[in-house]
């Protein structure tokens, strides 16, 4: 009885202070702002309750967004107050979700109050605030390396995310000597340097048809630009993105009629890679694209151009000199690329069968058909010489996706077994990555290359959905930790400082080719930037190599971008194995990431 009755009395007392805290809350328009909701589900109604409090945070700091009022009130385009409540909204799936929430009742007739202190809706914006300052430090890594396209991409995306916080005109990037560089007015300037240090060209034209390809070179400081993205203007509309890669670009324009000029618009606001940061692209999504004059360029088309020929990328090194002399007879590999090159541009795929194996064939007949390929401009072949075999590197070619918005630009490898057929195809590195690994003075070449080909093989096999190889080279008993981004709700007056965690799944080989062939089924093409590349060789001896990659990964439904490590096995070559295979996000409050130590 005593029992019951403590039972009642303290059952009694947790509902009076529940319903006290609601009331006291709501009469404290001094220190609290807060939201309410009712609907037939508890998530309906902590939405309305969302939408409430949304509304009152809104109307607090709507004077601080003197950015964003500035600009909307210039162009007279947007209502000042919706923007400012669309862009505060853009908070609430993580930040704002992890508010003190109670329920006063559940459903099928739920009611949700949500609230925070006054004082505490500053600390909502300071993982924004992170975030543009990481990407402006990323926009001027890839600067200083000629990536302009991710330069472009990363200052744009900053500006977005200033925009879209109240105190955007305040925020400041300071560097390693102290100095502080005010964001507002740096970034712009910033993305307006690149345009200006950027320089189109036309190197010759071919025709083809109703259509003309013009061959572009493309500069940036006056060296070939490692990466760049533009559309063109038709004559009707402007076209897909291409991406353009090592200087080397194109644009095609049907009719018989001369061109005299060309004009080309920079790509620099991604809005189709902003899927790889949901918060990014709910700003995005909420903001006019700002535009930027600079970002046009007008180009003549010459008629001496038209004999002109498409020029050499930048060397790789000193090291492709010394291998480049060790293929002492080249005339016999350059007979055979000419008729593969000219049956390519006939798209007469079925002539050149004989001069292949029967798988590299099959991936030659996958790799044409992973969106239009096309050969850029006049290829000039490169010889690399690899164990029995011959590699023919760096021939350029434009992908095309009828459905997509996007075109890319690779650099195809060809590699001739000792009877001189073609037994394998690869999409090459980019500059950066490939430049790491062949200037590395504590490798012999030998080592050089296997890496080389490991690593393009892996980023092939994804552009051409070979999951038959990826599952071969992964060991039966592969480590396989793959990484995902979790929001989670924190107590305590700092809850609003850091509500991210990242959590980290082990797949099975199995379960992670499953998902693999999910991927692969979904999307129209898959393509794998390797933006930075560190390679570590284990110390116990054997060909254990630890790699560290960071990847961008893009795709016709999905893109992302982190860190990917692998722990290889390269004793034999032609059966590389994976022991250990990381994906993260970011990397750790240290600036680390997954490698050979953490195994």
């Amino acid at each position: 009885m005593k029992i019951t009755l403590l039972l009642l009395l303290l059952s009694i007392t947790i509902g009076t202070l529940t319903g006290q805290t609601v009331e006291q809350i709501k009469a404290d328009n001094q220190n609290y702002i807060w939201g309410e909701g009712t609907g037939a589900s508890l998530n309906r109604a902590d939405q309305e309750a969302l939408g409430m409090l949304i509304g009152q945070i809104s109307t607090q700091i709507q004077s601080s967004f003197t950015v964003l009022k500035e600009e909307i009130v210039s162009s007279g385009k947007s209502n000042f107050t919706e923007t400012v409540k669309g862009v505060v909204n853009t908070y609430s799936s993580a930040t704002l979700r992890n508010t003190e929430r109670i329920v006063i009742n559940n459903e099928p007739e739920a009611k949700i109050f949500r609230y925070l202190k006054r004082s505490a809706v500053d600390s909502i914006f300071t993982e924004r605030e992170r975030k543009i300052i990481e990407f402006a430090k990323n926009g001027e890594h890839f600067e200083s390396t000629g990536e302009i396209a991710y330069a472009l991409r990363y200052y744009y995306w900053a500006l977005t995310l200033l925009r879209s916080h109240p105190n955007g005109g305040k925020i400041v990037l300071t560097d390693g000597l102290g100095q502080s560089k005010l964001l507002i007015s740096y970034l712009p300037l910033k993305i307006n340097t690149i345009f200006s240090g950027t320089k189109i060209s036309i190197i010759n034209s071919i025709k083809d048809g109703n259509l003309t390809r013009y061959n572009l070179n493309i500069q940036y400081n006056k060296k070939p630009a490692q990466n760049f993205d533009y559309v063109y203007w038709t004559g009707k509309d402007w076209t897909n993105i291409y991406s353009s890669r090592d200087g080397i670009g194109y644009a095609e324009v049907a009719g018989d009629e001369a061109v005299k000029e060309i004009k080309f618009k920079a790509e620099y606001a991604f809005e189709g890679e902003t899927n790889i940061d949901n918060e990014l692209r709910d700003v995005m999504g909420k903001l006019e694209i700002i535009p930027f004059r600079g970002s046009y360029f007008n180009v003549q088309v010459a008629p001496t151009q038209a004999k002109q020929t498409l020029p050499e990328t930048r060397k790789i090194s000193t090291l492709e000199d010394l291998i480049l002399s060790e293929v002492a007879n080249t005339q016999p590999y350059d007979s055979l690329m000419a008729i593969i090159v000219k049956a390519i541009k006939a798209k007469n795929y079925e002539k050149v069968r004989p001069l292949f194996m029967p798988d590299a064939f099959e991936k030659y007949v996958r790799l044409l058909q992973y969106g239009d390929a096309k050969i850029i401009g006049d290829p000039k072949f490169k010889y690399v010489a690899f164990e029995s075999e011959v590699m023919c590197r760096s021939v350029p070619m434009g992908f095309h996706f009828k459905n997509n918005t996007r075109d890319f630009t690779e650099n195809v490898i060809f590699q001739f077994n000792k009877e001189r057929k073609v037994s394998n195809l690869t999409f090459g590195l980019n500059q950066i990555a490939l430049t790491q690994i062949v200037e590395n003075t504590e490798w012999k070449i030998p080592v050089k290359l296997v890496l080389l080909d490991f690593l393009e093989n892996y980023k092939t096999a994804y552009a051409l959905k070979r999951l038959d190889y990826i599952e071969s080279i992964f060991a039966d008993d592969a480590l396989i930790i793959v990484g995902k981004v979790l929001e989670i709700a924190k107590t305590g007056e700092n809850q609003y400082l850091n509500n991210k965690i990242i959590k980290y799944n082990r797949l099975t080989k199995e379960d992670f080719v499953k998902r693999l062939r999910h991927s692969f089924l979904s999307n129209e093409f898959i393509n794998i930037r390797f933006e930075d590349c560190n390679i570590v060789k284990s110390g116990k001896g054997d060909e254990i190599y630890g790699i560290q990659i960071k990847q961008d990964y893009f795709s016709s439904t999905y893109g992302d971008k982190g860190y990917l490590f692998l722990m290889v096995d390269l004793k034999d070559y032609e059966k590389p194995v994976i022991h250990v295979r990381t994906w993260q996000p970011d990397k750790d409050p240290n600036g680390k990431i997954y490698g050979l130590g953490s195994f």
